[in-house]
């Protein structure tokens, strides 16, 4: 399903929470933002709306890292021609790097950077000793390395969802941001649900996936 799709679910999902709770403009504003990124984020295992302008960027990052590892080694194959010492420092520089971005493609890059913002949340958790920021960072960090509709289409991602939802409700003292993050991840899984790929709900101890037909 089209991650347009899953942010549209989730916007109405956060509508219907602002609906539902004491309405406030700045708690609506929190509602549809945690239930939108909630209907997105088990996609971050693979290139979704969340990770796309990173992929624009992962491409540039190993276009420019070609061109410029290319570069040094041309001036460095010049300076040997031309009888002069070449830099160490610059061959082991651009022959590494060189043959890293011919070996990575574009989304192993855009995985690198997603981890990287991962990274970031992990240490301003561990920075402002919060808990349930540690665990976000963690799942952004990692989850772009796993399989497509694998572990974070899962109950026990969504379970893991809740807890994160559940710190931030507390720490923004806003009632309902926690069942609005758990809803809108789990509206995620259930739209997937109902596309032919299925999703396996219970991976690793059951991996078929589960599929709905509703016509």
């Amino acid at each position: 399903m089209k991650g347009s799709t899953h942010l549209a679910i989730g916007v109405v999902i956060g509508a219907a929470a602002a609906c539902y709770y004491p309405f406030d403009l700045k708690h609506a504003a929190y509602y549809v933002t945690v239930a939108g990124f909630s209907a997105l984020s088990p996609d971050l295992d693979g290139n979704n709306l969340l990770s796309a302008k990173l992929g624009k960027l992962s491409r540039l990052i190993r276009r420019g890292a070609l061109g410029l590892s290319a570069l040094a080694m041309a001036v460095a194959a010049y300076l040997l021609i031309a009888g002069k010492q070449a830099d160490p420092k610059l061959v082991l520089f651009a022959v590494p790097v060189f043959l890293l971005m011919l070996v990575a493609g574009n989304g192993a890059i855009r995985n690198a950077l997603v981890s990287l913002c991962g990274g970031g949340l992990l240490y301003a958790g561990f920075r402002d000793q919060l808990d349930w920021l540690v665990g976000f960072g963690i799942y952004v960090a990692w989850a772009p390395w796993l399989a497509h509709r694998g572990m974070t289409h899962t109950i026990w991602a969504t379970a893991l969802w809740g807890w994160i939802g559940l710190g931030l409700e507390r720490y923004l003292g806003v009632p309902g941001i926690a069942m609005t993050a758990v809803v809108g991840y789990a509206s995620h899984l259930v739209a997937d649900t109902l596309t032919p790929s299925g999703v396996k709900w219970l991976f690793p101890l059951y991996g078929k996936s589960i599929k709905l037909r509703v016509f």
